[in-house]
């Protein structure tokens, strides 16, 4: 044969119906089709192919050595192009595929994780894979497309990212035991300012880092950070070692150790922002799911 034959699935189930049957009037009944029509189709289908399928006599059909080959292998053939198409369609709808997710620790006590889990539940085909890092660095990660979706704290703005947000809360204050303001229900930020600060390098991202201080700097100062430290758990076990004080948001400080006193900031209406980030020009269904999951 000197081209490739032009067989389709509907051809390849009407050859199957006629195969298992036997008998062209009971396959034409199963297929919902009148007979001569589907004699019409074999014969395409032989003619597409350049063999005999079928032996055919007034009074029987039986398969040729092609046919029984045929038979063989048409079967799995419709099987997997029923499998590709179904999965097709569960892509599509957002129902199967992988998400790749990145998320600040800083969030997991607002339960991304068993979002993960109500989103397993409900879509088994979809493989999520998890990552944490900082806010700018899961953007960067976005925008270059090894992340689909993230969990993101104060995020610097980038037309490149869509930004959905879901929560806000307060910040605290984080001082050890013995300081000076540990006995207090309540401080201002800016009695903080002249002591020393723990905190997040600036890679962590500007926005971050302004709003998290706002509440210090409202005075037009700027405290000086003497240690820095990658995880609010870290930044907390230094103050509460003794190495300075910081302002984080309240969910960070549910990893705050005994030697840590939490303090409310009186007068400050700064807020830090949680967001879904994705790219602005993703629009499957997958992420919708993920965020709509419950």
């Amino acid at each position: 044969m000197d081209h490739d034959p032009d067989v389709d699935l509907r051809q390849l189930r009407a050859f199957l119906a006629v195969a298992d049957e036997l008998h062209f009037g009971r396959a034409a009944d199963r297929l919902h089709v009148a007979q001569p029509a589907l004699s019409q189709q074999i014969r395409r289908t032989e003619r597409a192919l350049g063999v005999d399928l079928f032996v055919r006599t007034s009074r029987s059909v039986a398969l040729t050595a092609a046919g029984r080959v045929l038979h063989g292998r048409a079967r799995s053939l419709v099987e997997q192009a029923r499998r590709d198409l179904d999965e097709t369609v569960r892509v599509g709808r957002g129902e199967a595929g992988r998400l790749d997710l990145g998320f600040v620790v800083s969030a997991l006590p607002l339960g991304p994780i068993e979002r993960v889990q109500a989103f397993r539940a409900r879509y088994p085909s979809v493989r999520v894979e998890l990552t944490e890092g900082y806010s700018s660095t899961l953007l960067a990660r976005i925008v270059r497309g090894e992340l689909d979706l993230a969990v993101v704290r104060d995020a610097d703005p980038d037309p490149a990212v869509r930004l959905l947000p879901f929560r806000t809360e307060a910040f605290l204050a984080a001082v050890p035991r013995d300081h000076r303001l540990a006995g207090r229900t309540a401080i201002r930020g800016t009695e903080l300012v002249d002591d020393p600060f723990v905190f997040f390098p600036a890679a962590a991202g500007s926005l971050a880092t302004e709003r998290n201080l706002a509440p210090v700097t409202a005075g037009g100062r700027r405290p000086v950070v003497v240690q820095e430290a990658t995880t609010w758990a870290t930044v907390l076990h230094l103050v509460g070692a003794g190495l300075g004080v910081t302002v984080l948001p309240e969910s960070a400080a549910l990893a705050a150790p005994d030697t840590v006193a939490l303090l409310p900031l009186r007068g400050s209406e700064h807020r830090s922002e949680l967001s879904w980030a994705m790219r602005a020009d993703d629009d499957r269904e997958i992420l919708r799911n993920f965020v709509d999951a419950d």
